[in-house]
């Protein structure tokens, strides 16, 4: 059966016009997808420009390859692989990162895919269908607390508990789930019905929660995300933007905390001590935006009624010596290159995972501190890159969407 999907990149407009600001510049899209933003991106660089897109979906590089552009180049990866993709192609830095977070109307609308709700199918939901285990196979040998805890902390699943303890119980029956249909079956008869009417999100299926918790988890997105962020703040060139488009408040809270972190480095220090203005860190990041969707793009593709982007700049403020000798980063504190010791070794013929100590330490890094309030200052916008400027909308063909 055909894919379903109409494909649409969210917020393509005013994402692509906060993030390009240097035409000649080289730019990275890091969430490729079926490529809405990157043409959009290239329809705005000169000739001189470049681009560099990443996706850890095969079907993404399959797309990929129908865009015949020699400023355009695809790797197919994980984009926490940023930095080593940057140093294998010996770029020093760029000019803009844009993240298109979470899952794309493709991967949903396929049902062989694992992610849909509403088409059953195998209970797949990897990125990478090649690598890793599905969702199928973690919950067949996952323990009860495991799950309980993946439901919690990704899904904000009240009845997390509940959930898990039903489906061990189905496992230890010898039928455990292997289908979109089965899992979502068991999770909306487990949530008790009056329960389900009480929630804020109501209208959705009752295991919109529970999807959203083992996709992440299976996929180490949180992890991966934290990697990413990182990499692109080292990877940025002094004025270079990082855009980041979320659709859930899990993801779109580590953006805003990482990005307020880097804006506002004050904010971590001790009140108590009598620190100078001068003793202070130099903010490396400067906040410049958020925006949402405006009525017109909701009522026409009611998946982007949830994102957000969120737009920030790179300052002139150096990395501290050591961090900027060490690894991670594509640009040192002078803005050349991080050495690599084997560049051949990058795996940009083909997806590479991150190696488990650098998601384990992904883990420690996703949540930087953030005061409260202190995103106050961020501006609110609706369908617009700046106050009374209407982002103009003609011109956008099918893309991706989410």
């Amino acid at each position: 059966m055909e894919p379903l999907y109409l494909h649409r990149p969210v917020l393509a407009a005013p994402a692509v016009q906060w993030l390009v600001t240097d035409p000649a510049g080289s730019y990275m899209d890091c969430t490729f997808g079926r490529g809405g933003h990157a043409r959009l991106i290239l329809e705005r660089l000169a000739p001189q420009g470049r681009l560099i897109a990443l996706d850890r979906d095969p079907d993404a590089a399959a797309a990929a390859a129908q865009i015949a552009d020699p400023r355009f180049r695809f790797v197919h990866t994980p984009f926490s692989r940023l930095a080593a993709t940057l140093a294998a192609l010996e770029i020093a830095s760029v000019q803009g990162v844009l993240l298109d977070l979470g899952i794309s109307s493709p991967q949903i609308d396929t049902a062989a895919r694992g992610f849909s709700l509403r088409l059953d199918g195998p209970l797949d939901m990897r990125m990478d269908p090649t690598v890793g285990e599905s969702v199928a196979d973690w919950l067949a040998r996952a323990p009860q607390a495991e799950i309980a805890r993946v439901l919690r902390e990704y899904g904000e699943e009240r009845f997390a508990a509940r959930i898990a303890a039903a489906l061990v119980a189905r496992r230890a029956a010898g039928r455990p789930v292997a289908s979109t249909g089965e899992f979502a079956a068991l999770v909306a008869a487990t949530i008790p019905g009056a329960a389900r009417a009480g929630r804020k999100d109501a209208a959705q299926h009752p295991a919109t929660r529970s999807f959203q918790a083992v996709r992440i988890h299976v996929n180490q997105e949180f992890e991966e995300l934290a990697l990413v962020l990182d990499s692109a703040l080292h990877a940025l060139a002094p004025g270079g933007r990082l855009a980041a488009i979320a659709f859930h408040s899990l993801e779109d809270r580590i953006v805003k905390r990482f990005m307020a972190a880097h804006a506002h480095p004050e904010r971590a220090a001790d009140s108590r001590l009598p620190l100078r203005a001068h003793d202070l860190p130099a903010p490396r990041l400067k906040l410049l935006a958020k925006v949402l969707p405006d009525e017109v793009e909701v009522a026409g593709n009611p998946r982007a009624r949830s994102a957000v982007l969120r737009v920030a700049e790179r300052t002139a403020a150096p990395w501290p010596q050591r961090e900027a000798e060490g690894g991670g980063g594509a640009a040192s504190r002078g803005g050349e290159p991080r050495p690599h010791p084997n560049p051949s070794s990058l795996g940009l013929a083909g997806p590479r995972r991150s190696s488990g100590a650098e998601l384990r330490s992904a883990k420690h890094r996703f949540r930087p501190p953030l005061r409260r309030g202190g995103s106050n200052s961020l501006p609110r916008l609706r369908g617009r890159v700046g106050v009374g400027a209407s982002v103009p909308q003609e011109g956008i063909s099918p893309g991706e969407a989410e």
